[in-house]
């Protein structure tokens, strides 16, 4: 699962997700604008960066990085990150470092030398597969249960369904309830990457998803699909009139292996090019 790119959707949709996650009021929030800033001197981007907007300059920054895979130096890249930020840009705020795992077991342990930094508290650490799984949570929490959790399906049918009934209930922006029916697809999409949307659909009921981009360019693709099989189906007549497999794939915008493919199943004995 493409999880930095889930989890940058997740904190932009929902910046409140980040101070839920920490056992902070959500509502701080506000004061913050969520942005994926780049380290230029490393060539590389925070998972994400909660700046203080100007009228709270009493509030921390918040580097966060999320991690789904065991990296032995995943706390000497994150510091790394952190502390040349700091040089780059010498804002004038303190900071945090959020380091989000899917799995305990996950977590290397903060080396020695960066030690000091865990008795002045500037090290969170969150545990993905310790959430609380209660069926109360936020939407936002909600979906992260859904992107941690296992691919059992009945248990991931029941938080979908959940999801989906709170945000049609509890979003009345429409163009945001969109966003979030999106987000949940993607989720889904990434979970179960063996099932085609058909497979989801069936096996979600995901009659919401319907109008989501995802399903509409699906469906778009599918008709650009059936022009191709359309256009293959008229292969083996003009092969007949004497076309060769070139000048068929020229005159249709087909690609000539496809074109061929078709004419060697059709016959042998018809003219190639």
């Amino acid at each position: 699962m493409k999880t930095d790119n889930i989890f940058y959707q997740l904190f932009q949709t929902f910046p409140n997700l980040l101070f839920e996650l920490i056992g902070q009021p959500p509502s701080l929030a506000q004061n913050y604008t969520f942005v994926s800033q780049e380290v230029k001197e490393l060539s590389r981007s925070f998972d994400g960066v909660f700046l203080p907007l100007k009228n709270a300059p009493d509030q921390p920054i918040y580097f966060v990085e999320v991690q789904f895979q065991p990296k032995a130096d995943f706390y000497w890249r994150f510091f790394a990150e952190i502390f040349v930020y700091l040089g780059q840009y010498q804002p004038a705020n303190d900071w945090r470092a959020v380091a989000i795992f899917g799995k305990r077991n996950l977590d290397p342990g903060i080396p020695r030398q960066y030690r000091g930094l865990l008795a002045d508290h500037q090290v969170i650490f969150v545990y993905l597969d310790e959430l609380n799984q209660n069926p109360e949570s936020s939407l936002a929490l909600g979906l992260v249960q859904l992107v941690v959790g296992t691919e059992e399906t009945a248990a991931t049918v029941e938080l979908t369904n959940r999801l989906l009934l709170q945000a049609r209930t509890q979003l009345l922006d429409e163009s945001f309830k969109q966003k979030v029916l999106e987000l949940i697809e993607s989720v889904l999409v990434y979970k179960f990457t063996a099932l085609s949307r058909q497979e989801l659909e069936a096996m979600f009921g995901l009659s919401d998803l319907k109008q989501t981009r995802f399903y509409q360019e699906a469906k778009e693709e599918g008709k650009e699909e059936g022009k191709e099989e359309g256009k293959l189906e008229t292969v083996p007549l003009l092969l007949q009139l004497g076309l060769s497999v070139s000048e068929i794939a020229e005159r249709l915008s087909l690609d000539i292996e496809a074109v061929r493919q078709v004419a060697q199943a059709s016959s042998g004995n018809f003219q190639q090019g």
